[in-house]
């Protein structure tokens, strides 16, 4: 059997949830304050940063992971030698 490379679907999926419900009406509600972070106003400020952290989390789930010693993990399939 030939290992998937990327993250598992389930990951993917509340990911996109997530997003989904971070950047809906509701919650963005929450930021919409007459109220300035370095001189922008809260709710652009607010967008930006959880875009960003959105696509920092998918880097992160995306990123390949290594074994012990900074290797690739070795395939099944492959022999020593």
């Amino acid at each position: 059997m030939r290992r998937r490379d990327g993250p598992r679907s389930e990951v993917l999926l509340a990911l996109c949830g997530a997003g989904f419900l971070l950047l809906n009406f509701p919650l963005l509600l929450v930021w919409d304050q007459p109220l300035t972070v370095l001189g922008l106003p809260l709710l652009p400020v607010a967008l930006f940063v959880i875009w960003i952290g959105l696509i920092a989390a998918l880097a992160w789930v995306s990123a390949p992971r290594t074994g012990r010693g900074g290797k690739e993990p070795r395939d099944a399939g492959e022999r020593e030698g």
